[in-house]
C-alpha cells in the first residue's frame, strides 16, 4: 500500500491550467518547514462537463510537477467514484475517493447485521476507545451503514484487481448526506471497513454545520472544534485498535474557504499530532475568474460574460449542488449591473475576503458552480487564461498559500 503523508491537500483545477501556480504555494509552505502532498482531484461529473478524461488529468499533473521541479509527494485522485465509474480512472489514478453516501441507510441481510453487531460489541469494553458506544449504537450503526461499507469494499476490490501492486491511496467519503455522523458512528464505520479489509487512509464524514462551496463554514465553530477533536481521536484509536493504516486521518470535503474553523483545525493538529486531508480544488477555478477580472480589458469582459450566462442558467447550474450551496436570487446582482463594474468592483465581489463589505457570497457561489459555462466557451475561455497568465497565476498562488495553507498549518 502506498503511504500518504501526514498532510495532504486536494487541489487540481477544472481546466488543468493552474498546476504550476498551485505547486508554488506548496513550495512556499515547504520553505516554512511544512510538507504537504498535492492530490490532483477531479470527479467523473467534472470530466463530463468539461470534456476531459482521467488521462488528461494525469498528464496535466505530471507536466506541472516536471515543469516546476517539485520533489514532494503528489497523487492523482479519482474523486467521488463508485463501481459504475471507477474503471475509466484505474490506469491513471493512484488516489481513489470512494463515495458511498447514496448507500447510507439501505438495508443489508439481517444475518450480516447480526454478525456485525455481535462482533463489534467488544467495542463497549475497549477502554482506549475515545467515545462511548452502546449496544444500541452498534445495532443502529449496522442498520444504517453496513450496506454502504460493503459497497466501499466492492469498489476497493475492483481497484485492487486493476492495480494489484496496491500502490494507491484509498479514501472513503460519506459526507454528501443529510445527517452528520457522530464520533461513535465513525468508530463503527471504521470497524466495518477494517472488517472488510479496506485499507482506508482518509475518511470523509459529514460534520455538523454546512460546508457550502467556496464560502465560509456555517454553524457553531466551537461545537465543530469539539466534534472534530473527537473524530480525530477516533481515527487515531482505529489505526491502533483495528489494524487500519497508521496514516489514517480525517478528510474535510468542500474544505476551501472555511476560514472560521481553520484555527480550530490547526489547534487540534498541534494538540493531537494528527494528520489532515483538505479538499480545496473548486476555489482554483474562482481564482481564474478573479485573475481575469483583475487584468481588465478582455479578461474582465470574459469574467462578466461567464457571470451573465451563469445567472441566466441559475436553476440548471445550481441543481446538482443543492445540498452544498445557499444562494438567493434576491442577493445576486443582475447582469446589467455587473456589466458596468470595474475590475475592482468585480474582484471585490468575488474574492473571498469576508472583511470587505463588497464581498458577495451568493455571487461567489453561483460562479463556483458555473464552470460549465466556461467549459462551453471552449477555446475562447482557454485563450483568455493564457492571455492573462500572470494575473491568474498570482491570484491562484496567493489564494492557496495565504488563505489556506498558511492559515491551516502555520499561523
Amino acid at each position: 500500500m502506498k503511504v500518504l503523508s501526514r498532510f495532504s491537500v486536494g487541489t487540481g483545477d477544472r481546466f488543468g491550467r493552474e498546476g504550476i501556480a498551485q505547486i508554488e504555494a506548496f513550495r512556499m509552505l515547504a520553505e516554512k518547514g511544512v510538507d504537504a502532498a498535492i492530490v490532483w482531484n477531479k470527479s467523473n461529473r467534472e470530466h463530463i462537463i468539461i470534456g476531459t478524461s482521467p488521462a488528461d488529468q494525469r498528464r496535466s499533473a505530471d507536466e506541472a510537477i516536471a515543469a516546476a521541479g517539485f520533489k514532494g509527494m503528489y497523487a492523482v485522485d479519482a474523486d467521488h467514484i463508485g463501481l459504475a465509474t471507477v474503471d475509466r480512472f484505474l490506469p491513471y489514478c493512484d488516489f481513489f475517493t470512494i463515495d458511498v453516501a447514496d448507500y447510507i441507510g439501505k438495508p443489508t441481510e439481517p444475518e450480516k447485521m447480526e454478525a456485525f453487531a455481535a462482533k463489534y460489541r467488544r467495542l463497549f469494553d475497549d477502554v482506549r476507545c475515545p467515545v462511548s458506544i452502546t449496544e444500541a449504537d452498534v445495532a443502529a450503526g449496522s442498520r444504517k451503514y453496513l450496506y454502504a461499507i460493503e459497497e466501499a469494499a466492492k469498489v476497493y476490490r475492483r481497484i485492487l484487481a486493476g492495480k494489484p501492486d496496491g500502490n494507491f491511496h484509498i479514501e472513503v467519503s460519506m459526507d454528501e448526506t443529510d445527517v452528520p455522523q457522530s464520533p461513535a458512528e465513525l468508530a463503527l464505520i471504521l470497524a466495518g471497513l477494517a472488517d472488510e479489509k479496506v485499507p482506508v487512509q482518509t475518511i470523509a464524514p459529514k460534520f455538523s454545520g454546512r460546508f457550502n462551496k467556496g464560502v465560509d463554514y456555517v454553524g457553531d465553530a466551537a461545537a465543530f472544534e469539539r466534534e472534530f477533536e473527537q473524530d480525530v481521536r477516533v481515527t487515531q484509536w482505529a489505526a491502533q485498535a483495528l489494524g487500519l493504516p497508521t496514516s489514517l486521518k480525517l478528510s474535510v470535503h468542500s474544505g476551501s474557504d472555511k476560514f472560521s474553523i481553520y484555527p480550530a483545525i490547526r489547534r487540534i493538529i498541534q494538540k493531537t499530532g494528527c494528520g489532515l486531508h483538505l479538499k480545496t480544488a473548486g476555489t482554483t477555478w474562482l481564482e481564474e475568474l478573479v485573475g481575469l477580472a483583475e487584468a481588465g480589458g478582455e479578461g474582465l469582459e470574459m469574467a462578466k460574460l461567464v457571470y451573465r450566462k451563469a445567472y441566466a442558467r441559475y436553476e440548471e447550474l445550481a441543481a446538482p449542488y443543492a445540498t452544498v450551496i445557499d444562494i438567493s436570487m434576491s442577493r445576486l446582482p443582475v447582469p446589467k449591473i455587473v456589466d458596468g463594474w470595474s475590475s475592482e468592483e468585480y474582484t471585490a465581489a468575488l474574492r473571498h475576503v469576508p472583511s470587505n463589505k463588497a464581498f458577495n457570497p451568493d455571487f461567489r457561489q453561483l460562479l463556483h458552480v458555473g464552470y460549465k459555462v466556461a467549459a462551453e466557451l471552449g477555446q475562447d475561455y482557454l485563450r483568455a487564461l493564457e492571455a492573462h497568465r500572470e494575473s491568474i497565476s498570482r491570484n491562484v498562488t496567493e489564494n492557496l498559500y495565504d488563505r489556506h495553507l498558511r492559515a491551516l498549518f502555520l499561523e
